[in-house]
């Protein structure tokens, strides 16, 4: 009998994850119980989570993402010690199942550090600017916020780096994809705007330098030409969302400049 079975409730957000959720929710099959929280999704997702017996649908108004992930993780009775968040387009691999079940249980740790294996349209990146986040951890500990576009969670106690990665793998239409970028370079801008403090990374994108950073580092770090268009295609993922938040930024000091 698997230990993660009992002591681990998996918990996917959705939102028209037709593409994605499949591949997602097959992977969890050893789990008693999938929580999967969905935002008003419109094309086959509902009925793709419900085809699989362990998971428990449920729905909410989406208004932010941390809002999003304190509900599914708090308010969906889940009764296991532990959490295990994923985006409906991440994957376990078997190699991390088993690390999850022969070290990090077994050691009691409080959470779990994953890194990430990015594909482009199926083609495992050599790396990506994704870095590693606390995505398993015990939930009378864990804090769910939000920053900017997305959202973090911490906690204090005692933290396992896994080796082994999680599979991130969007094979949702380019044009989803555009529109989730303008969204997201709105509401980092927001951020951005209303901090106290920026990081350096904040002072480039001010200064709308970020874009070209962004897609050069993201197609060294993906391998370059040993990745062929799959690295050329990340790159330009990374410039095209950084660029999106460059205008926006550059378009507030204008403004200003024009008073």
């Amino acid at each position: 009998m698997s230990a993660a079975r009992d002591a681990i409730t998996p918990v996917v957000l959705t939102y028209n994850e037709e593409p994605n959720l499949d591949r997602t929710l097959a992977c969890l099959r050893w789990a008693r119980r999938v929580v999967v929280l969905d935002s008003g999704s419109t094309d086959r997702t509902e009925e793709i989570a419900r085809s699989f017996s362990n998971v428990s649908w449920n729905t909410r108004r989406f208004d932010s993402h941390g809002a999003q992930w304190r509900h599914a993780l708090f308010e969906t009775s889940i009764s296991t010690e532990y959490g295990l968040a994923l985006d409906a387009d991440m994957q376990l691999s078997p190699e991390l199942f088993r690390e999850i079940e022969h070290q990090f249980l077994p050691g009691g740790f409080d959470g779990g550090i994953v890194p990430f294996e990015y594909r482009i349209g199926q083609y495992m990146l050599m790396s990506s600017l994704y870095p590693p986040q606390l995505r398993l951890f015990r939930l009378a500990q864990v804090i769910s916020s939000t920053i900017g576009h997305t959202h973090r969670f911490d906690l204090e106690g005692k933290l396992f780096r896994f080796r082994n990665y999680i599979i991130h793998d969007d094979r949702k239409p380019v044009d989803r994809w555009a529109q989730s970028q303008i969204s997201y370079s709105r509401l980092e801008r927001v951020r951005i705007q209303s901090a106290t403090h920026l990081n350096v990374k904040d002072r480039l994108r001010k200064r709308g330098l970020m874009p070209l950073i962004a897609g050069s580092l993201g197609y060294l770090r993906a391998g370059g030409p040993l990745r062929g268009t799959a690295a050329l295609q990340y790159a330009y993922e990374r410039f095209t969302y950084e660029a999106l938040l460059a205008i926006r930024l550059l378009d507030d000091r204008n403004r200003i400049s024009d008073r």
